[in-house]
């Protein structure tokens, strides 16, 4: 479970209440489609992040109107429910007991007289491990606002749906991959998979070791037959912390796969044989 505290210079969030208390409802939900989408710019006005942003919104983003602001403006708006703020957020989770930080992207409604650890959620998806790069996710940002708009259509048609591991619904989506091609960048890989000949002996489907970039194009031509994994870990600079896999389609950023594991010395930090074991079962 993640809680929240707020900056004008870092919005942090971690988790310490139950996450019941904290899950939107279908109201707020709905009511987000009647707001304006406030995106709160980087504080490093020379971020990858910044750069990125910009040109996605304006090729991808269709639920709400939106606008650019910065982090002081976010201060002074975010009491506002004629609001939603996409922004960059700070998350640790208690439960790991690791003091670990991890950026999420997160979609966020304005609310009035609410602190920001309770402004309600709509979708907040792992980015980074805090101390690495936006070098390391900048380049699929358009596959994550296409995920964001996505899910939230889905938790309007499906407020069921609606739960602390909201997520997990689209593990159902991994039998899928038998037609795919997956995507994956050597640097994201642990020792036991860091070759096709050992992808190759556990995966069953089509598999490639790629460069960013081509994961980055693959993307901007929304390739049908691709899926890519992001993966968010703390890249050398720490060992208790999360390791995210999530599998991604190219084309319409639906997920595929979506789990953690806790980095050790066994678990290393990137994609774990195990992994790749559910994905071509």
């Amino acid at each position: 479970m993640k809680t929240v505290v707020a900056s004008i210079a870092l919005i942090l969030f971690s988790m310490a209440a139950s996450a019941k208390e904290h899950l939107p409802t279908k109201e707020e939900y709905q009511a987000f489609l009647n707001t304006k989408t406030l995106v709160v710019m980087d504080v490093n006005p020379m971020s990858d992040f910044n750069f990125k942003i910009e040109e996605v919104m304006e090729t991808v983003w269709t639920l709400t109107d939106y606008e650019f602001i910065t982090n002081e403006e976010f201060e002074d708006k975010r009491n506002d429910p004629s609001y939603s703020f996409l922004l960059m957020t700070v998350g640790t989770f208690d439960a790991d007991k690791t003091k670990a930080r991890y950026n999420f992207l997160s979609l966020l409604m304005g609310e009035t007289d609410k602190q920001v650890r309770d402004l309600p959620d709509l979708c907040s998806l792992p980015l980074s491990y805090l101390r690495v790069e936006d070098t390391s996710y900048a380049y699929k940002l358009e596959a994550f606002i296409r995920f964001i708009q996505d899910h939230v259509n889905l938790m309007n048609e499906r407020p069921e749906l609606i739960k602390a591991n909201a997520f997990k619904y689209y593990n159902k989506n991994v039998g899928s991959l038998t037609d795919k091609t997956l995507y994956l960048v050597k640097e994201d890989l642990t020792p036991d998979v860091n070759t096709l000949a050992k992808i190759k002996s556990i995966y069953p489907y089509n598999v490639k070791i790629v460069t960013q970039k081509e994961v980055e194009d693959a993307i901007e031509r929304r390739d049908p037959k691709v899926v890519f994994m992001h993966k968010v870990g703390p890249e050398g600079t720490k060992y208790k912390a999360r390791c995210y896999k999530i599998l991604i389609g190219a084309d319409s950023s639906s997920f595929y796969y979506f789990d953690y594991h806790m980095v050790n010395k066994k678990n290393r930090d990137g994609l774990l044989a195990k992994d790749l074991k559910k994905m071509g079962a």
